[in-house]
């Protein structure tokens, strides 16, 4: 065993110091507008939506080793404690700024189409869309190679060293939380469909509860097996043999040269400027376009006059909204799919003046068209679903990396590999059917994707890493972050816990503790106000002090997360 390996191991058995998030009755006075205060270290830092995972990437950080391992091996433990929102099975992207280099790359680690995907070959079966579940929305894996990808040109541990949390929760078991009961309920009818699906994930013919040990032995086999043989045996080896059997008996479109075919993809961010802050995001096939034409619009109005959460201020947000996602609904699709002229418009401060004069501040509008006349007919459909996990993660030597994996529905395509204990990603479901499209499912091609990782930069260093998970409820929870933070100048915690609103084709969802006399003055605007409970999203995030270097943790109650640091 390495100096690294016997290191890790060893930390496991020791007693540690760590800060962690103060009780509400520990926060200073006056400061009412949360419940739990800004977790503050300087070593390192790391905020995920499972306690569990973000102790296995403090562990790695105490160990000696970087942001970048913490957040790897946080991530294979959240692949496995937190199955309904991601697993080894589906996709990933991350924002890296290497603290030595100081260098700030984008990962896009999704997956591709399989060679058989075709949109004919979905419309002589007499569909109309991609379907959410079974075989046929199934596109290769990304994860795998993004954790080795990341690991390979940014860490300092072994892909073994990062999955050995992972395997001992998969072997050993782990209490299931109380928010990740509750979803798995919610899809025990879908889990019951597939015999094999339901024999690992119902083990006792229905969903676990909270407080009850879930074990995984098959998927720890498949960890076990890649720890040893390294990504060659997601991709080419027995686990890709596995999965593309699997896929061949049930009609699925990926095959074994699929898999052996794939890469993950060094990227530049994208980025706009936002009242003084660069706000850099990952370009096509994700839809952090979204966040930079929304916040270009925004920037022409003065936000903090109009008062957090009050009705102008969220009718403006909304209508923003509406504008930049008729623009992703168009233009929105696989990298070689989305011209360049496209890309720069859209993130261009020009292009948002003159759709900022679009909004009438008094009144909803109808609806809202692409802003290039493309001939692509697209309306207000939007992709309202999302089960994704985020996480951050910052350390002292200036390495800060934002990451977010998912399996896209809960327990994505509803169907497990074989006997992998691999819950296989319905990311497919993200294409269209329609010819001329540029998001028209074709093989090899990546569908349009709603992960986002964001960062913020200021002169040059890295300020903000965060996320809010959420399919369509990333790019607005973005900005609603942003705009708490840099527009209303909460903290940390505090902009990740304020209300939200989510905004889904005609309907305007907003949380209880937005006032009646809001929700009113919106509606007579003509939004379409709806209660729904539980879809909107979950934040994390680590923001960096630029005078003191303190690194400052936020984690969403809307989770079972926890930000910890040491």
């Amino acid at each position: 065993m390495t100096p690294r390996a016997l290191a890790l191991v060893a930390i496991l058995s020791l007693p540690t110091t760590m800060i962690i998030a103060q009780s509400p009755g520990d926060r200073p006075a006056g400061n009412p507008r949360t419940t739990r205060s800004v977790v503050m270290a300087r070593r390192g830092i790391i905020a995920t939506s499972q306690p569990l995972a973000s102790a296995a990437g403090l562990r790695v950080m105490q160990a000696g080793g970087n942001a970048i391992d913490a957040a790897v091996t946080a991530a294979a433990v959240l692949a496995v404690v937190e199955p309904t929102m991601n697993g080894v099975g589906g996709d990933l992207f991350a924002l890296v700024f290497d603290g030595n280099a100081k260098r700030l790359r984008g990962l896009n680690a999704s997956g591709r189409a399989g060679s058989g995907a075709t949109a004919e070959s979905l419309i002589e079966r007499g569909l109309t869309e991609v379907p959410d579940r079974g075989p046929l929305p199934v596109t290769v894996p990304g994860v795998v190679d993004g954790w080795h990808e990341l690991l390979a040109r940014h860490g300092t541990i072994t892909l073994a060293q990062a999955l050995e949390p992972a395997i001992a929760y998969a072997r050993g078991g782990f209490p299931v939380s109380e928010v990740i009961a509750g979803q798995w309920k919610d899809v025990e009818d879908v889990l019951r469909r597939d015999s094999p699906t339901a024999e690992v994930f119902l083990p006792e013919g229905r969903a676990p509860r909270p407080g009850e040990i879930f074990r995984n032995p098959k998927l720890a086999v498949t960890l076990e097996t890649l720890a040893r043989d390294g990504r060659g045996a997601f991709y080419e080896g027995s686990i890709a043999r596995a999965m593309a059997e699997d896929l061949a008996r049930r009609g699925g479109f990926v095959t074994h040269a699929d898999l052996a075919s794939h890469h993950s993809d060094w990227v530049d961010p994208i980025s706009t400027s936002y009242r003084g802050h660069e706000v850099v995001e990952l370009p096509p096939n994700t839809q952090g376009l979204v966040v930079l034409e929304m916040l270009n619009i925004l920037e022409g109005f003065d936000l903090k006059a109009l008062g957090h959460n009050s009705a102008d201020y969220l009718h403006l947000l909304v209508e923003a909204k509406r504008i930049a996602f008729a623009d992703r609904n168009a233009y929105l699709a696989d990298p070689g799919a989305v011209p360049a002229e496209v890309v720069a418009m859209l993130r261009s401060k020009d292009y948002a003046t003159a759709r900022r004069r679009e909004i009438n501040r008094g009144r909803a509008a109808e609806a809202y068209a692409p802003g290039v006349a493309l001939g692509l007919g697209v309306g207000e459909a939007g992709l309202g679903r999302g089960d994704t996990i985020y996480l951050a993660a910052a350390d002292d030597q200036g390495n800060v990396v934002s990451l977010i994996q998912s399996i896209y529905e809960s327990f994505g395509a509803g169907i497990v590999a074989g006997d992998t204990g691999i819950v296989l990603h319905d990311r497919g479901a993200g294409f269209r059917l329609e010819a001329g499209h540029p998001n028209r499912m074709a093989p090899g091609k990546r569908p349009m994707h709603t992960l986002i990782p964001g960062m913020v930069m200021k002169n040059g260093e890295p300020w903000l890493a965060f996320g809010v998970m959420g399919g369509d409820m990333q790019p607005q929870g973005h900005v609603q972050v942003l705009a708490n933070l840099i527009d209303f100048g909460m903290n940390v915690q505090e902009a990740g816990e304020a209300p939200r609103f989510r905004h889904v084709g005609a309907s305007l969802a907003l949380e209880s503790a937005i006032p009646a006399e809001v929700r009113a003055a919106l509606a007579v605007r003509g939004h379409q106000i709806v209660d729904r409970p539980g879809v909107f999203g979950g934040f994390q995030g680590v923001l960096i002090d630029p005078a003191t270097r303190v690194l400052m943790g936020g984690s969403d109650p809307r989770k079972d997360g926890l930000a910890i640091g040491h």
